[in-house]
C-alpha cells in the first residue's frame, strides 16, 4: 500500500516540477506570478519548484522592464547552454551523431557507415562509435545528460527495447539499458519516423497545431501520427505503418509479403527502378543518357520537364494521397507533412497527393488542410534529439536531473 502512496507522491513532484518548469521553457521569460497562473499550481510550490530548478542551474532570472514605473519583475527562462546530449540516427548501413545543447542547437555532427547484420555487431559497433563521438567533443561538453537513439523499426519508447529491425536479426536487444550502463547517463530509444514527426512537431513545419501527420518517402515508406500534441502510439507502441496500406493488389511483391503496398511504388527504390525500367522499354527520357540513376536526378530531370520522370512522380503522388486520404479520414489532422527527397520537386508531386486527398476524404477534413514539406529531414538526428526534449518536458528526464 505505502510503496503505492510513495510512488504517487514521486509522480505528482515530477509531474507539477514538469508543468512549472514546460511553461518556462514554451512561454519565458515568464514570471513566477504567471506561472502560478497558468499552471493552477499553489504559489508556494511554483516558489519551491523554481528554487529547485534555479539551484540545479536548468532556469535563470531575468530582469523584465517595468511596465509601471515601479520594481522591475523578475521573470524566468531556461538555461540551455550548459546541458548536453548526443543524438544518434541509426540507419540501415550507417549512423550518425549530432552533439546538442538543450536549446536543440547542434554543436558537432558526424557521420560513418556502418554495417552490421546481427545484434551483435550492431550494439558492439554503435557503443564504439558512440564511444569515438564522446571523446573527439569532449571538451565542447559541459554535462552530458542524455543519448537519444533513433532507428528504422520495431522499438518499445517506454524500455528502449528494440523488438524488430529490418534486414537485421533482432531479439528483443534491450538497447536503452546497454548504453545507459556503458555511458552512465540516461538513454531514450524510438522509432526513426515517429521521432521525426515529433522533432517536426517541437522545432519544425507542425509546431503551429496539436494534430499532424507526418508521411516520410525514404527507403520504404512510414508515417508518424501527432495526436494532441503527443506521438500516437498503438496497443504494440507502434503505429503509422502507412507504407504497408495496399494500392495496387495486382501490384508488385513487398518485402512484408504482402503485394501492392504503397512502400513498392512510393519509395526511392521503387520510383528509381520503375524509371529504368520504362527506359529499358523504349521510352524516351533525358535520364537514358546517366549511368546511375537516383532519386535526386529523377526530381531534378521532372522538373527541367522531362515527361517520363515528371509522369513517375505524377503517379507517386497520386498513390501517396490515396494512402494520406485513409489517414485523413482516420485521424482529421490540422497538417499533413511530407519528408524526403521527393520534396525537391513538391510543385510536381503535391498537386497530385492533394487532388487524391480532395477525391477520397470527407470534404470537411480536407477543406484548406496544408500538405506541406518538412522542415528537418536534413537533420536527421533531430528526431533523437526530440525524445530527449520529450523526457524534459514531461518530467522524466527532469525529475532525474533534480535528484543529481
Amino acid at each position: 500500500m505505502n510503496g503505492g502512496q510513495i510512488g504517487n507522491v514521486d509522480l505528482v513532484k515530477q509531474l507539477n516540477s514538469a508543468a512549472v518548469y514546460r511553461l518556462i521553457d514554451q512561454q519565458g521569460p515568464i514570471s513566477r506570478i504567471q506561472v502560478a497562473d497558468v499552471s493552477q499550481l499553489a504559489p508556494a510550490s511554483v516558489t519551491k519548484i523554481t528554487r529547485q530548478l534555479l539551484e540545479r542551474g536548468l532556469i535563470k532570472e531575468v530582469a523584465q522592464q517595468a511596465s509601471t514605473g515601479g520594481r522591475r519583475a523578475i521573470s524566468l527562462t531556461t538555461a540551455v547552454e550548459p546541458f548536453h546530449s548526443v543524438a544518434v540516427r541509426l540507419g540501415r548501413d550507417y549512423v550518425q551523431f549530432s552533439l546538442y545543447d538543450l536549446g536543440g542547437r547542434e554543436m558537432a555532427f558526424s557521420h560513418n557507415d556502418f554495417y552490421y547484420t546481427n545484434q551483435s555487431e550492431l550494439s558492439e559497433g554503435l557503443v564504439t562509435s558512440l564511444r569515438e563521438f564522446l571523446k573527439e567533443h569532449s571538451p565542447k561538453i559541459e554535462q552530458l545528460i542524455a543519448i537519444g537513439i533513433t532507428l528504422p523499426g520495431l522499438v518499445n519508447p517506454t524500455t528502449g527495447v528494440v523488438e524488430y529491425m529490418p534486414n537485421t536479426d533482432i531479439d528483443k536487444l534491450e538497447l536503452a539499458d546497454l548504453v545507459r550502463a556503458q555511458f552512465k547517463v540516461e538513454c531514450f530509444v524510438g522509432n526513426d519516423i515517429r521521432g521525426l514527426a515529433l522533432a517536426e512537431h517541437y522545432f519544425g513545419a507542425s509546431r503551429d497545431c496539436q494534430d499532424s501527420i507526418l508521411v516520410s518517402v525514404h527507403r520504404g515508406t512510414g508515417a508518424g501520427i501527432i495526436v494532441n500534441g503527443q506521438v500516437f502510439l498503438g496497443h504494440n507502441r507502434n503505429v503509422g505503418e502507412i507504407g504497408h496500406i495496399q494500392i495496387d493488389p495486382l501490384g508488385e511483391q513487398c518485402q512484408c509479403g504482402n503485394f501492392g503496398c504503397l512502400e513498392t511504388v512510393a519509395a526511392n527504390p521503387a520510383i528509381v527502378k520503375r524509371v529504368k525500367k520504362l527506359i529499358e522499354q523504349g521510352y524516351e527520357s533525358t535520364l537514358a543518357l546517366k549511368e546511375h540513376i537516383t532519386i535526386e536526378d529523377v526530381c531534378s530531370h521532372a522538373l527541367n520537364g522531362d515527361e517520363l520522370a515528371k509522369q513517375s512522380l505524377v503517379r507517386v503522388g497520386n498513390q501517396l494521397g490515396k494512402a494520406i486520404a485513409i489517414t485523413v479520414n482516420l485521424f482529421n489532422p490540422q497538417k499533413v507533412i511530407i519528408a524526403g527527397d521527393i520534396t525537391m520537386a513538391k510543385e510536381i508531386v503535391f498537386p497530385a497527393i492533394r487532388r487524391n486527398v480532395e477525391n477520397q476524404s470527407l470534404t470537411t477534413f480536407h477543406t484548406e488542410l496544408p500538405i506541406v514539406a518538412s522542415e528537418i529531414d536534413k537533420q536527421p538526428t533531430m528526431g533523437a534529439f526530440a525524445m530527449i526534449k520529450r523526457a524534459m518536458l514531461n518530467g522524466v528526464l527532469l525529475q532525474k536531473l533534480l535528484e543529481d
